[in-house]
C-alpha cells in the first residue's frame, strides 16, 4: 500500500501458519513479497496467527479493555529479518466466566471502525471462528467467539451428516431451506442438536437433497449464533457492523434481517487494510 492506503499490488496465498514449517516464516514472507516486486527496504506489518504460540513469534495479547488506536504499541519487531517486520498483538478476555482470545480480528475491527466512523458499536466478523465484539469509546470492552464455520466443516466431514451433505458446501442465501432452518433455530435455539439430526432423517424419509442438506445445516448453525446475541442486541437501538466479504455476506445479511437486527456492511479486506495502515503509520512515524 502507499502512504494513503492505496493498493499498489496484492497477492493471495494458502501458506498460513498451519502449512509453514518452524523457522520458515521469514522465507515465506520474502517469497511472497518477491512476487509483488516489493523492495527490501519496504516494511511489513502483520496481523493474525503469525503472532500465535505456533506462529513466527508469539506476541503477548493485550488485555481488555483495549483501545483500537493502541494496537501498534503492543507490536513485536522481528530481529534479523530481511526488512523491518512488525507483528501486531491479539486481544485477550481473561474473565473466568468467558475466557476468549482473538488474533487478526482486532485489526479488522480497528479498520472497520475507522471506515465506518464507529466508536461505539457491536461488530460481527463471521467465519471459521465468528467473533462478536463490543466497542465503546474506541476500545474493545468484550467479545465472544462462535465455532460456526468450524462446526459446519466438522459436521460435513466427520459426522453422520457427511452422508447427507456429500460434497455440497455452497449455500445460497435465498434457498428456502436455509431460510426456514435459520428462522426455526432463531425461534427455538434450545433444540439445535435435535434439529441437526433431523437433516439426516429428512434425507432418508423425505428425499432432502445434498444441496438442501447443506443449506439446512448452515441455517441451523448461523441461526444458533445469531440467537445467542439477539436478545442482548434487540431493542437497544444499536447497529451491528458486519465485517465480511465473499459468499458468507448474503448468509449473514439474511440472518440479520430474520433477527430484525439493523446492520451496516464493511468489506473485510477493506477493513484489514485500513487497520494495518493505521498501525503502520504509528509504527513507522518519525521518533522524537
Amino acid at each position: 500500500m502507499d502512504d494513503d492506503g492505496g493498493v499498489l499490488a496484492e497477492r493471495h496465498s494458502e501458506r498460513g501458519m498451519a502449512t509453514v514449517a518452524a523457522g520458515g516464516f521469514a522465507d515465506v514472507l520474502e517469497q511472497e513479497l518477491a512476487g509483488l516486486d516489493a523492495p527490501p527496504s519496504l516494511p511489513a506489518v502483520i496481523c493474525g496467527m503469525a503472532g500465535a504460540r505456533q506462529g513466527w513469534r508469539e506476541v503477548p495479547y493485550l488485555d481488555l479493555p483495549a483501545r483500537l488506536d493502541n494496537l501498534a504499541r503492543g507490536a513485536l519487531a522481528i530481529d534479523g529479518a530481511a526488512r523491518p517486520v512488525y507483528i501486531l498483538p491479539g486481544l485477550a478476555q481473561s474473565s473466568p466466566e468467558a475466557p476468549d482470545v482473538m488474533r487478526g480480528e482486532e485489526t479488522q475491527i480497528a479498520g472497520a471502525a475507522s471506515v465506518a466512523a464507529a466508536t461505539a458499536e457491536t461488530f460481527c466478523l463471521p467465519g471459521t471462528h465468528s467473533k462478536w465484539a463490543t466497542v465503546s469509546d474506541g476500545a474493545v470492552t468484550g467479545f465472544s467467539t462462535y465455532l460456526t464455520g468450524e462446526m459446519f466443516a466438522l459436521l460435513c466431514e466427520h459426522s453422520i451428516l457427511r452422508h447427507s451433505v456429500g460434497s455440497s458446501r455452497q449455500v445460497a442465501a435465498d434457498n428456502p431451506v436455509f431460510l426456514d432452518r435459520l428462522r426455526d433455530t432463531l425461534a427455538s435455539p434450545d433444540v439445535l442438536l435435535s434439529r441437526l439430526f433431523s437433516i439426516r432423517a429428512a434425507g432418508l424419509l423425505a428425499g432432502l437433497s445434498q444441496t438442501d442438506a447443506a443449506a439446512a445445516l448452515s441455517g441451523h448453525l448461523i441461526g444458533a449464533e445469531i440467537a445467542a446475541v439477539q436478545a442482548r442486541l434487540a431493542g437497544d437501538g444499536s447497529t451491528v457492523v458486519l465485517v465480511a466479504s465473499g459468499a458468507i455476506v448474503p448468509l449473514y445479511e439474511a440472518a440479520m434481517n430474520a433477527a430484525d437486527l439493523p446492520y451496516r456492511l464493511v468489506d473485510a479486506e477493506t477493513a484489514v487494510r485500513a487497520g494495518l495502515l493505521d498501525a503502520a503509520r504509528t509504527l513507522l512515524a518519525p521518533k522524537g
